[in-house]
């Protein structure tokens, strides 16, 4: 048995007879480009978790561009705080592309033409700490700004001049100078954290505990997918948490998912199956923009449990979303799938996206680890039963953390008692938990040698409320009525 010294929560098996938080922290990892962030240098950007509450904050510490194939973490901006149905945060973020070390060896050299002394031009890949007019400073000779709703570099000259052009240099960063080993990362022994090792630095930095996880643009490699996964348990070596990942729209050999087939096929032939994740296919498109589900899933995700005062026990499932219709891949003359074909991927584990009572909603309550009619645990059947289990325990050790290496009597181990059931109790007054829970103190679970060494177990158990996944209305015809007609006739 491993030292262990805190609260802590595990999550045993179900106990069925038979299987036929407050805060709500949503966290991304991918690129962003801070490379049109001034001063990007001194500001700890890469690889440090930057909360995030707004478009203009997202633009102001880490930037935005509309190339989110190069800056994935703008996507995630956008489905948060650009949203019709309403901006939803805050968010984290662990942004991975390092200007410094991303980027192209060349300078750019560009000519620069004036009118009223003004001009601009597109570019989401300069780095703009890098901007350069030879002979001439900047805050004395121009002005150097970056317009983000339209993506440009905007340059203002301060004093009149001769010359109707002039010449600028720059440095571009090379986002595909960024890989797979760049998101996993490390934690070296000098204490440095990288990639998804970052987001170690969470509780520390912010006080915040993840829950839900996504890299849209990168979870459909199977290495993130795991890292990922890896990543929301136990982290800090206390905290679970939920992962959204992506099944891709081409395999690794450029062969194109572009059926409901191939994608289940994908999803179980890499492993994408972990019950702590949800996994979705295909992407959806919304006006000229294209989302990963993963990036939806989040968002949604994160509505729904702040609409229940951060208590995880709805899924994201069935909820409205910003859609205009499944996307396939640029090239795809696919038309999509309605509800009933959507349920063949549910059955799978898969979560998708298809019209359904009058708009585009999110489809499929279940955990990766899904299988219809397959071996599984109980709480890996739904996405909701699995995320309020992970609650209970995160909440336990919230809640108990300070009173560690206090004295514990008998009568504190009743508070701790008391205080968990009346937690339950609430969850069940809101319709999170049915029955009657339990908390325990079980003498064979505490044995005289381990309370000797100050640890001590409380058994929970508790039974989640069950989505209402179908109803089926039975009728039939009867002849009955036809004996109106000979009502009141004598």
């Amino acid at each position: 048995m491993p030292y262990k010294h805190g609260t802590y929560g595990e999550i045993g098996d179900s106990r069925v007879t038979d299987v036929t938080q407050g805060n709500v922290v949503a966290a991304y990892i991918g690129t962003a480009p801070i490379n049109l962030v001034r001063g990007y240098a001194e500001k700890e950007l890469v690889n440090m978790p930057v909360k995030l509450e707004s478009m203009s904050d997202a633009q102001t510490k880490l930037g935005y561009a509309a190339d989110w194939e190069s800056f994935s973490l703008c996507e995630a901006f956008a489905e948060h705080f650009d949203n019709s149905l309403g901006n939803i945060g805050p968010i984290y973020v662990v942004n991975v592309l390092d200007p410094e070390t991303h980027r192209n060896v060349d300078a750019t050299t560009k000519a620069l033409t004036f009118k009223n002394n003004r001009t601009e031009f597109e570019s989401s890949d300069i780095i703009l700490d890098t901007f350069a007019i030879a002979d001439k400073a900047e805050g004395v000779d121009y002005s150097l700004t970056y317009n983000f709703a339209k993506g440009t570099v905007v340059v203002n000259l301060l004093k009149d001049m001769e010359e109707d052009s002039l010449e600028c240099t720059y440095n571009t960063v090379d986002t595909a100078a960024v890989e797979m080993t760049d998101i996993i990362g490390e934690e070296t022994e000098d204490g440095q954290y990288t990639g998804l090792h970052a987001m170690s630095l969470l509780y520390q930095y912010h006080n915040a505990i993840l829950n839900i996880l996504a890299a849209p643009g990168w979870s459909h490699i199977p290495e993130i997918y795991k890292a990922m996964t890896n990543t929301v348990r136990k982290l800090n070596g206390h905290w679970d948490g939920f992962v959204n990942a992506d099944i891709p729209l081409e395999d690794a050999e450029g062969e194109k998912i572009d059926t409901i087939a191939k994608a289940m096929a994908w999803a179980e032939e890499n492993g994408y199956d972990s019950e702590y994740s949800k996994i979705y296919w295909p992407m959806v498109k919304y006006g000229d923009r294209v989302y990963h589900l993963s990036t939806v899933g989040s968002a949604t995700m994160l509505r729904t449990d702040l609409a229940n005062d951060g208590v995880p026990y709805e899924s994201p499932s069935n909820k409205a979303i910003m859609a205009t219709a499944q996307y396939f891949g640029e090239d795809s003359a696919s038309r999509g799938f309605d509800q009933s074909k959507a349920n063949s991927l549910n059955e799978k584990g898969i979560t998708t996206a298809c019209f359904w009572t009058g708009r585009w909603a999110l489809w499929g309550p279940h955990t990766a680890a899904y299988k219809y009619n397959g071996d599984m645990d109980a709480r890996a059947i739904f996405d909701a039963t699995l995320r309020m289990l992970v609650y209970i325990t995160n909440s336990f050790q919230i809640d108990h953390g300070t009173e560690i290496d206090a004295p514990m009597t008998p009568q504190d181990r009743d508070t701790i008692l008391n205080a968990e059931k009346q937690k339950l109790d609430t969850l069940c007054g809101i319709g999170a938990l049915i029955g009657t829970p339990t908390v325990e103190f079980i003498e064979t679970k505490n044995p005289v040698n381990n309370m000797m060494n100050g640890e001590f177990v409380w058994d929970i158990c508790a039974t989640t409320t069950p989505p209402f996944k179908s109803g089926t209305a039975h009728v039939c015809y009867t002849d009955d009525g036809f004996g109106a007609f000979f009502e009141g006739v004598e």
